[in-house]
């Protein structure tokens, strides 16, 4: 009897670690949303995974690619696809673009609405092998991460049907992944012509991969101290930025100065304080919209030229 009374408990106990560490792996994966579920009638599109040799990081790296609905057809009759470059915060991965914040969901929906024009979702996986992954997506002694950033690029333009065009190549991210967008971009001005800023920062500390840093090496990798220095690059290379930032998110100050800034040197930015914290319902509300300023810009004939009023004609701040 004692016997069958330890096994029914050690069961019991069994079936509740069992239960909590699914409970725990769930919220992980989908930050306490249910999983993504398609609308009826509306076609899928389909995520892969590429994996490479990384130069930059000296080892075997990957990224995950979202294929819009018809891809193959599209690619196979000689289309060619805008993609969008989406890096993930910390701690997190590319896969929560998907699970999380319902990218492929909205990129489906969208399309059959024939809200936006196919294109592709690039999402690098940038993690460290430490659960909190900062890497500030920056070259540091912890790594070569904007190197690897543009390493996922070359990869793009080299294995898909890709515009190879700045004008064609955006990218974002949420938190750590949003300042390291838009720092990668403003240092990249030639390879991305759009950025989009999702509750992210643009002073860099020393601290994480940047506590031993120079005072030089921080100033260069914080876009708020740079920015002003880029307006002949600017008048060059015309450039569109989306930045939104939570009411109630502490880093909205820096964000709307940043803005201001970016506007002045010759940014074309919209820019958005909207109802929310920093938190994945604010990122996963605001996904239709961050793919629908992607889209504008990559099938824009005008907004890209050079200099001039149009570098001038900014939208104004938003409040929603």
């Amino acid at each position: 009897m004692k016997t069958l009374v330890l096994l029914v408990v050690g069961m019991w106990i069994a079936f509740g670690i069992h239960g909590v560490m699914s409970y725990g792996h769930a919220y992980y994966k989908y930050r306490g949303f249910d999983p993504p579920k398609e609308a009826h009638g509306v076609s899928p599109g389909r995520l892969i995974s590429v994996r490479f040799y990384s130069t930059a990081l000296r080892q075997r790296r990957s990224f995950d690619v979202y294929l819009p609905p018809g891809y193959a057809s599209e690619a196979a009759a000689g289309h060619r696809f805008p993609v969008l470059y989406l890096l993930h915060g910390s701690p997190g991965g590319a896969s929560l673009f998907p699970d999380a914040a319902d990218l492929g969901v909205d990129v489906d929906r969208m399309l059959a609405r024939r809200q936006i024009a196919p294109f592709l979702v690039a999402m690098p996986n940038g993690g460290d092998g430490s659960f909190r992954r900062d890497t500030e997506w920056a070259n540091t002694p912890h790594g070569a991460y904007e190197s690897f950033v543009l390493e996922v690029v070359q990869q793009m333009d080299s294995r898909f049907p890709t515009l190879a065009r700045r004008r064609s190549r955006a990218i974002g991210g949420l938190s750590e992944g949003a300042y390291g967008a838009m720092n990668v971009a403003l240092r990249h001005l030639n390879t991305f012509g759009i950025a989009e800023s999702w509750s992210g920062y643009f002073i860099q500390e020393r601290a994480g991969p940047f506590r031993h840093a120079s005072l030089a090496a921080i100033a260069a990798n914080s876009p708020a101290t740079y920015v002003g220095s880029l307006a002949r690059r600017l008048r060059r290379y015309p450039f569109h930025a989306y930045i939104y930032i939570g009411r109630h998110d502490k880093t909205a100050p820096g964000a709307a100065g940043f803005a201001l800034e970016l506007r002045r040197a010759g940014g074309r930015v919209t820019f958005e304080f909207v109802r929310g914290g920093h938190d994945w319902e604010l990122w996963r509300k605001m996904m239709p919209r961050s793919l629908e300023y992607a889209n504008r810009w990559f099938h824009s004939r005008t907004g890209w030229r050079r200099g001039g009023a149009a570098a001038r004609a900014h939208p104004g701040l938003v409040t929603t």
